[in-house]
């Protein structure tokens, strides 16, 4: 294949790199958007290892002429990081901490840094850096400085530009650059350089000395006293030095400048940031209830009397939002009713009883003046849980159904506090004049809500809107010299507002900046000047039809497959590394690569199942994309969208192998249950073959099981068996309740003597157990992808159980990813005549530790029956326990022996994921996923300490890398059996 010239530029450009550069369709198309509603394909994707690789990217852009656009997370809301040149992505690599001096209270760093990672560092010096986003758990600092983020705290703590010190750069023409405070003689002195950066003094010395300039901005620009003013070049800012006004006191900073320049200036190769001590450790939360989210404007501004730390709002839309979300409705635990809008109050203080006085002098003075109807103080560790579902709140947007969303165009304007409620008024009325809802959220104590109306981008009617609402909302802010953008930045959304707020003249001047700094429009063209209509190069072409694909599951409740990949509004939480913790995103965890994240997947799925091609099943790029995920369940919990890769997964496999074929390891893994069988009829013979190095190499080698992975082997008998041998060990001589067990393939055959212990354990509490009839729970259909074989499966044991099954006699089970599918897949697959029998059975299935705790809890179950033994247990709990139900139950039951200690391990999917870990193309991973966390943890275990594991893949996986024994739960209880 002939190459062109600037395709074969790449190739040169990518051997002479240290870093990785790739422009394949897959790669370019994950990186054409961001969390905005932009998208551009981009040339190629970089990722540097250092200066001397984005020094060499800069000159190629030159000679090619084409453009650099700077990517850290990727969760820009206004697609400052959508380009049609090479993005350049500096969070894989370039992502130390260099130095931090406690004395002087600063931190060096590269700006791939995440800032939770950071603050994490800094607690051991009792520092951290004050300004917090919502997106802080994977937001690199290199962003947050283009951006020049604030976050909730900025009453505080103010904005990045405030505590950004020091800057290294590359300028566009490669040439190194350091930024940071000069005094006038320092600065004299730099205007006479004869290189790039002295033309950058004296370009901004000729502005500033120039007395019209001055006047233009002082009496254009936002007001002063908005500290949320983000808009366009901070030139005001520049000029409030002593370089430019003797009086002034500051010293001239560039870096002013550069704070919210989104890389259209220069490129940041190191961050030097003012740091402060960490906050009082008091605090505590008011949540104000309010009737009518027209209330919460003037509530706020009774809060600010009493001088909090921060100032939240949510509206009634996200709150409902968050109560169809896995992990966001248990955050939802101080709500009483169901108010139109809540204001969240932070106060701190040294002592506890002066924040108690403060906070009811607060509450004493809302409820005189008529504002709110509940007041929750909240405290201590369920702080983090209301200010996580506060950082959700655009995440969980992405949960609407249907094409038309809340939109990031309005979402960030600011303005004077005191004249926000008549802003406010204003912009209803406008909206109101168009028909259109609007969501609020987000900062009302600095005069800043994030305002998202509802539009459909993809209805040419709604495109058009979506600019007349931005002009018509610049006009408004103008009116009271506001900010068009309070933290996330112009970009390309409200570039073409600028000279509306800023007056032309000063957009002029911004334009000579950028000229100046960047002559050659290499870097980030199109953001905050020259920035094209901004209804244009949107994610979805005006007009466009979303395709309606038949699919097995049941994709009902968000209109279908496509719409349920439309969900990923890009918002990256997936991009979490196990130092932050979580579930999601196991392979994006271990390989730090975007591709391997559940927006990277969303993004694939959107495009290609989009595309005009009409078999949207038949796409290698999809294929390629699923590969390395886990099935792990994390996306359904945790992603704030609810987006459901292993289910979109598992429904494309299904329709991929009708067009390529079942892989022989697939169709074997799939029918386990059937190998297993007939192995348990001679189970000796069985074991010795999966056991011996040589016959079981073979297998190994022949199917493509990794070498290293020992195979689990079968039970001396099955579960079913020993149950029809001792009948009678099934029934209490006075049972206090039923319970129904379900004998899950993996106990029946493999974990035989835990479903034994299991049974055990329930006749010694007084538990009778039934056995109904019952097939297996397809739970290897389904992660193999095998949906149809699953789905009748399912309708089996829906018929076979729904009658049976209640709350006098529920459905326990002992393998959570077998007893869960009940749960989370039987009502996708059941069939629209079986559906509803599925969700009435799903109430009453529950893991075995789930009911034992619940037993426990309701007083029939007493602690007097176990062990007063001491003893240690470190828990790994199943990922899809954790995404689809929860933990609690399993430490709960672990803890109803008086002196049994059980601490979590804080890992994600331990890596094995039912038979992804003995795949060998996926071994390494695997291994390198349990390392992340599960394993160190483990082997710092003493050997006193017990281990403890529900999931079966889990507990091979442990024994496999670290040789240590894991038990369920379930063996630990009977254990603690007084005998």
């Amino acid at each position: 294949m002939v190459k062109d010239s600037f395709t074969a530029g790449l190739d040169s450009l990518r051997d002479n790199l240290d870093g990785d550069l790739k422009y394949d369709i897959i790669t370019r198309t994950i990186y054409s958007t961001d969390a905005s509603a932009y998208k551009e394909m981009p040339v190629a994707v970089v990722w540097p290892r250092g200066v001397s690789d984005i020094k060499k990217i800069l000159l190629f852009a030159a000679k090619e002429k084409t453009s650099v656009t700077i990517r850290a997370a990727g969760t820009s809301l206004a697609g400052q990081v959508v380009s049609s040149g090479i993005i350049v992505d500096i969070s894989k690599y370039m992502n130390k901490i260099l130095e931090v001096n406690k004395d002087e209270r600063w931190v060096r760093l590269e700006p791939g840094v995440v800032l939770d990672e950071l603050n994490m560092k800094l607690t051991e010096y009792g520092l951290f850096f004050g300004p917090e986003t919502s997106t802080s758990n994977r937001c690199n600092l290199g962003g947050m400085v283009g951006n020049n983020a604030c976050g909730a705290h900025s009453i505080i703590y103010g904005s990045t530009r405030e505590h950004t010190i020091e800057l290294k750069t590359l300028l566009s023409d490669g040439s190194e650059a350091t930024f940071g405070p000069v005094d006038k003689g320092t600065f004299d002195m730099k205007c006479t350089r004869n290189d790039l950066e002295g033309k950058i003094y004296r370009n901004i010395k000729k502005i500033l000395d120039d007395p019209v300039n001055k006047k233009s901005i002082r009496e254009e620009y936002p007001h002063p006293a908005i500290t949320r003013r983000n808009t366009g070049y901070a030139l005001d800012l520049l000029m409030d030095s002593d370089v430019f006004d003797e009086a002034s006191g500051r010293q001239f900073n560039f870096c002013r400048l550069l704070a919210g320049s989104e890389g259209t200036l220069a490129v940041i190769t190191e961050i030097k940031l003012n740091l402060v001590p960490l906050p009082p450790v008091n605090k505590v939360l008011v949540c104000v209830h309010l009737k009518d989210r027209s209330d919460a404007f003037r509530a706020n501004l009774i809060a600010l009397k009493f001088k909090p730390s921060a100032v939240e709002m949510m509206d009634n839309r996200i709150l409902e939002l968050a109560e169809n979300s896995i992990s966001q409705s248990k955050n939802r635990f101080f709500l009483e009713g169901n108010p139109g809008a809540i204001v969240i109050v932070e106060l701190v203080n040294e002592t506890e009883e002066e924040i108690d006085k403060i906070a009811s002098d607060m509450i004493s003075e809302l409820k005189s003046a008529g504002y709110g109807y509940a007041y929750p103080v909240i405290k201590g560790k369920d702080i983090s849980r209301v200010w996580d579902l506060r950082k959700a709140g655009l995440g969980t947007l992405g949960k609407m159904k249907g094409d038309a969303k809340s939109v990031s165009l309005i979402e960030d304007t600011a303005v004077n506090v005191d004249e926000l409620p008549e802003y406010i008024e204003e912009f209803e009325n406008m909206l109101k004049s168009y028909g259109k809802d609007v969501v609020y959220h987000a900062h009302i104590a600095t005069g800043e809500l994030h305002m998202r109306p509802v539009l459909n981008l993809k209805d040419p009617g709604d495109i058009e809107l979506f600019r007349t609402l931005g002009l018509e909302t610049a006009r408004l802010v103008k009116k009271y010299r506001g900010s068009m953008s309070g933290e996330h930045g112009d970009g390309r959304l409200r570039g073409e507002f600028i000279p509306i707020i800023l007056g032309e003249h000063n957009f002029e001047l911004l334009r000579q900046v950028k000229k100046t700094w960047d002559p050659e429009g290499i870097l980030n063209p199109g953001k905050i000047t020259e920035t094209p209509r901004m209804n244009t190069s949107l994610r979805y072409t005006p007009g466009t039809k979303t395709k309606e694909i038949e699919t097995i599951y049941d994709f009902s409740s968000t209109d279908g497959i496509i719409r349920a990949a439309e969900q990923c509004n890009g918002s990256g939480d997936c991009r979490k590394s196990a130092l932050i913790g979580g579930i999601m995103c196991p392979s994006f965890m271990a390989t730090e690569d975007e591709k391997n994240c559940t927006r990277a997947r969303a993004n694939i799925l959107r495009e290609f199942l989009s595309n005009p091609d009409p078999d949207p099943w038949n796409h290698t790029e999809i294929y390629e994309v699923l590969d390395l995920c886990l099935s792990c369940k994390g996306c359904k919990s945790e992603c704030p969208s609810g987006v459901d890769i292993a289910k979109l997964k598992s429904e494309f496999m299904q329709h991929w192998y009708d067009r390529h074929g079942v892989p022989l390891r697939t169709t074997l893994i799939a029918y386990i249950s059937t190998f297993n069988k007939l192995g348990s009829l001679a189970p000796a013979v069985y074991n010795f073959f999966l056991s011996n190095k040589f016959f079981s190499g073979i297998l190994k080698r022949s199917i493509g099981f990794a070498k290293k992975r020992s195979i689990p082997l079968i039970y001396k008998t099955t579960l079913k068996s020993w149950i029809r041998r001792n009948p009678e060990k099934l029934s209490p001589s006075v049972p206090i309740g039923s319970v129904a067990l379900f004998v899950d393939e993996f106990t029946n055959y493999n974990d035989t003597a835990t479903g034994i212990k299991a049974i055990q354990l329930l006749t010694s509490l007084n538990y009778r157990v039934i056995i109904f009839e019952h097939s297996i729970s397809a739970r290897t259909f389904i992660s193999k992808g095998l949906v149809r074989k699953a789905k009748k499966i399912i309708r089996e044991n829906i018929t076979a159980l729904s009658d049976v099954i209640g709350p006098e006699t529920p459905l326990i089970g002992i393998e959570p990813s077998a007893i869960l599918g009940f749960r989370d897949e039987y009502p996708e697959l059941a069939g629209e005549d079986l559906r509803e029998k599925a969700e009435k059975l799903a109430l009453h299935c529950f893991l075995f530790d789930e009911f034992i705790a619940n037993e426990f809890k309701s007083g029939r179950i007493r602690r007097e029956s176990f062990s007063e033994e001491n003893i240690n247990i470190l828990l790994h709990a199943h990922c899809q326990q954790k995404s689809v139900a929860s933990s609690a139950g399993t430490i709960e039951m672990l803890s109803i022996p008086v002196n049994y200690s059980v601490t979590e391990i804080p890992s994600g999917c331990c890596g094995m994921a039912g038979s992804f870990g003995y795949e060998k193309e996926h071994y390494d991973l695997s291994n390198k996923i349990g390392e992340l966390v599960l394993f160190p943890e483990i082997r710092k275990s003493d050997e006193k300490t017990v281990i403890a594991a529900p999931g079966t893949s889990c507990r091979h996986h442990i024994k496999d890398g670290t040789g240590k024994e894991a038990l369920h739960p379930v063996e630990i209880l009977y254990m603690a059996l007084k005998k």
